[in-house]
Order: structure tokens, then C-alpha cells, then sequence
């Protein structure tokens, strides 16, 4: 019970990628507030299946692509628990376009999404944090995308890169705090959007992948549960890779 006293935020943790952060979190012993979309389809039932595991969660609907969307989050989480550890950013948004047909609007709020809404939360929370003057641990979803220029996702892959500058960034400025600030880059993780985008064939035929499988959710559960515990106490300004060797898979 690694984390037992502990209370973690995870934003974007409905499905996927979040879920299994806040799964991986509550396994740990840490009171998780999850977050989705407004009148997310999928919150309800992730409390549900956290509380099975015998984990304690709390719901907050509020998005967190704008900065209102996060204050209200913020306002929402410390009425519930008073005080925050553990932050897990995780709102992204990514659709395929070729460049040279890429939707001005669309590029904009994709970065607006993926990275501009990483800033806004994470601000709130280390403010909260410097304030306790007891650190913390904020970690950040960032992809493979931010070093493999794929086709078709200009958009989603400069919000990925500028995310994990960023987050080096933040790492430095808040170092005298103790808080420590650290990035995971998931390869390709089979989640119910990576299924929906793609198709249940694409994502079932992965021999090609260097580990024989898609990475999942409980991966990078585990590497967060890892980066938020006192085992990484002196990490900090770090990306951390969780792909099966995607990123040196031969061409």
C-alpha cells in the first residue's frame, strides 16, 4: 500500500489510458479523483469497477480543455478531500488530417487540448502544492508521437512534443519545491479509442510490434504508480518511455 494516506487526480480517466492510471493509483492505496468530459459516458462505471478492486474513487465531471473547465475541477477536488499528492495529466485530443488539408481550427484546438489544458491543471494543482509546502508528484501523459513525426497528425504530434518541453520546464521551476515533475511516453496502447479509430483487425494483427503485443492501460498504470511513489524521489524533468521498443522498431 505504496500510497496509503495519499489522494492522486487523474484527468481523462473514464477509459484507456486514465482508467488505468487510477486503477494502478487506488490498487496502491491512494484515494483517486477521476475525472471525464461532461456527461461522460464511462465515469460511473470506472468508480464502479475501482470500488470492486476494493479502491476508494470519487467522480468529477468538468473539462479540462479549458481553464475553467480545470479551476472547476480544482474547486470540486479540494472540497472533496481537502489537499492533493498526485497529479496524472491526461486530457489529449488527436484527428487525422493530411497537413496540406489540416483544419486551421482544428489544429488549434487540438494543441488548445492536449497541451494548453496540461498547463492549466497542472498550474492549479503545484500551486496548491507549494502552498502545503509538502511537494508532490505530477506526471504527465505525453506519446511516442512527440518524437515520431507520424503522417497525417501535425496537430496532435507538435502538442505532444511542446507538451514534454513544457513539462521539462516546470520540472526546473519547481524543483526548490520538491515536487517532483516527470513525463511517460506510451507507445501504442490498446485502448477502446485506439479500437474505435482503427478497428478491432488493425489492433488484433501486432505481431510487427517489437514485444508481440499492444501495450496497455495497466502499463502505464504501473510506470505512474512508479514515478508518483517515494522510489523516485530523486527523478524529476524525466521522460519516461513505455512503447515495447516502438519508438527503435525497424522501419
Amino acid at each position: 500500500m505504496r500510497f496509503e494516506g495519499k489522494t492522486a487526480l487523474i484527468t481523462g480517466a473514464g477509459r484507456g489510458i486514465g482508467k488505468g492510471c487510477a486503477i494502478e493509483l487506488a490498487r496502491s492505496g491512494a484515494k483517486v479523483i477521476i475525472n471525464d468530459r461532461p456527461n461522460s459516458p464511462d465515469l460511473q462505471a470506472a468508480v464502479t469497477e475501482i470500488e470492486a478492486l476494493g479502491g476508494e474513487a470519487i467522480a468529477i465531471e468538468a473539462d479540462v480543455f479549458s481553464r475553467v473547465g480545470c479551476e472547476k475541477l480544482m474547486r470540486e477536488t479540494l472540497a472533496a478531500v481537502n489537499s492533493l499528492d498526485i497529479l496524472v495529466s491526461n486530457p489529449a485530443m488527436s484527428t487525422r488530417q493530411t497537413f496540406l488539408e489540416f483544419d486551421p481550427d482544428l489544429f488549434e484546438r487540438i494543441i488548445q487540448a492536449t497541451m494548453v489544458g496540461g498547463f492549466h491543471m497542472s498550474q492549479l494543482v503545484a500551486r496548491h502544492m507549494v502552498e502545503r509546502k509538502s511537494g508532490g508528484k505530477i506526471i504527465f501523459i505525453s506519446s511516442v508521437h512527440a518524437e515520431m513525426p507520424y503522417t497525417t497528425a501535425v496537430a496532435y504530434n507538435a502538442a505532444k512534443a511542446g507538451l514534454n518541453h513544457m513539462a521539462k520546464t516546470i520540472a526546473r521551476e519547481l524543483v526548490s519545491h520538491h515536487i517532483n515533475v516527470n513525463i511517460i511516453e506510451p507507445g501504442w496502447i490498446d485502448t477502446p479509442g485506439e479500437r474505435e479509430a482503427f478497428g478491432e483487425d488493425v489492433t488484433a494483427s501486432i505481431s510487427w510490434l517489437p514485444w508481440g503485443r499492444l501495450g496497455t492501460p495497466a502499463d502505464i498504470g504501473k510506470a505512474v504508480a512508479f514515478l508518483a511513489s517515494e522510489d523516485a524521489d530523486y527523478i524529476t524533468g524525466t521522460i519516461l518511455r513505455v512503447d515495447g521498443g516502438y519508438l527503435h522498431k525497424d522501419t
